[in-house]
């Protein structure tokens, strides 16, 4: 009876690898709250977690953002992006504490290259995105956000989404990533095949141009709210092989 007395810790199931830090950068149109199940399971393997709020006021600030959460780590970092924050993850994964990457359903530009030509070297060019007057790009159509963001999430949690959603600057779209981190760290790539917003295929070859570690979910494009376990899976898969 005594080793049935040996309770489960979570904190021991990271306490034997040298990634203890995971940072979770969230896209356009949401905020950090979006990971809170991917946290809350990262949390209870014992995962110190922390989600950035990005301003998604340009992709200078959003880098800034999150290289100051990098900074408050004590210890390796995996960064995760999202959507938009991968090429957020992009740039500021060149920090010295980064040690890997991992992109869900993520834009991935290379070095000097901006979101918007990346899309278009794919021959996916930017549609449909218009600007406001203030040069920002709101997704406050509850049906809209459902159709693009969430089509496998109930419709009221996607009226709850697109009420709190954070609009982007168009701008941001056409800055370049000066230094790609994912040419010198390993990466891992989560393709959500029943994407809306940013097709399977289109993915796909961005995982190819990284030569990304490929997992697959039949997921919509919110995948760490619609599928929280395979996201945070796969993040701890990602921990443990960089160990």
């Amino acid at each position: 009876m005594t080793g049935l007395l040996v309770a489960f810790n979570p904190a021991s199931h990271a306490e034997d690898r040298n990634i203890k830090n995971i940072v979770l950068v969230h896209g356009a149109f949401t905020d950090g709250s979006s990971w809170s199940a991917v946290t809350a399971r990262l949390q209870a393997k014992g995962y110190h977690v922390t989600a950035v709020q990005n301003p998604l006021t340009s992709l200078h600030e959003d880098v800034v953002a999150t290289e100051r959460v990098i900074e408050r780590q004590k210890g390796s970092v995996l960064l995760v992006g999202h959507s938009w924050g991968g090429a957020v993850i992009t740039q500021a994964g060149n920090a010295a504490a980064v040690k890997g990457l991992v992109y869900l359903s993520a834009l991935v530009p290379d070095r000097g290259e901006s979101v918007a030509q990346a899309l278009a070297r794919f021959g996916a060019p930017m549609q449909g995105m218009t600007a406001d007057k203030q040069g920002l790009i709101w997704l406050d159509n509850a049906a809209m956000f459902q159709r693009l963001m969430a089509n496998d999430l109930a419709a009221p949690q996607a009226r709850l989404l697109a009420a709190v959603q954070q609009p982007i600057t168009a701008a941001a779209f056409e800055e370049k990533v000066t230094a790609a981190a994912w040419r010198d760290k390993p990466s891992w790539y989560l393709i959500t095949e029943n994407d809306h917003a940013l097709n399977a295929a289109v993915q796909a070859r961005f995982a190819r141009q990284i030569n990304a570690h490929v997992s697959r979910v039949p997921s919509a494009h919110m995948s760490m709210m619609s599928h929280p376990a395979a996201v945070a899976e796969l993040i701890d898969r990602a921990a443990r092989r960089l160990h």
